[in-house]
């Protein structure tokens, strides 16, 4: 589903054998990054600490809500199933994420997740917690356009990372 001119890549993992939240380099200077494995190919995205925060934050709302509104079976909470191994090497950066988008699937009961490239623009931007919904005021560099990571996660596949987030900030 390649549109001819566009240059940006969609790194898909449904489901990542791997998905982690993790850091790089010393305490005061640690990059964060998510980092999706599978299917041989390993990809990793810079991010702010608060962006980590609020995706765990966010995507506790989110079984929350499937569980109230669809009846999904919530994980218990796990704790010594959380994945805290430091990050694959090498860590490459594919790109800097300037949004974050979730969703749930109801039909396959998983929990989508995008992180999209900042625009150049917004690269400087100091707004990481903008999350994909509220994205009017872009009009003029649609989201179509940039790097994308996807994965999809069973709930409890996302309860792990939302331990394992927690455990990274």
């Amino acid at each position: 589903d390649r549109v001819w001119g566009m240059t940006h890549q969609v790194y898909a993992f449904e489901p990542p054998e791997r998905f982690v939240a993790g850091t790089v380099g010393p305490p005061g200077e640690r990059t964060f990054f998510l980092q999706a494995r599978g299917g041989g190919r390993l990809v990793s995205v810079a991010l702010e600490k608060v962006q980590v925060t609020l995706l765990a934050e966010k995507l506790e709302e989110l079984l929350t809500e499937a569980h109230r509104r669809f009846g999904v079976e919530l994980p218990e909470a796990v704790t010594e199933a959380s994945d805290n191994e430091p990050l694959d090497t090498p860590v490459d950066e594919e790109f800097r994420v300037g949004t974050l988008g979730l969703a749930f699937d109801v039909d396959t009961a998983t929990v989508v997740i995008e992180a999209i490239a900042a625009a150049e623009a917004e690269a400087e931007a100091d707004e990481p917690e903008r999350y994909a919904e509220d994205d009017e005021d872009s009009d003029d560099e649609p989201d179509e356009d940039l790097d994308r990571l996807r994965v999809r996660l069973t709930p409890q596949a996302t309860r792990a990372f939302i331990m394992n987030a927690r455990v990274a900030c």
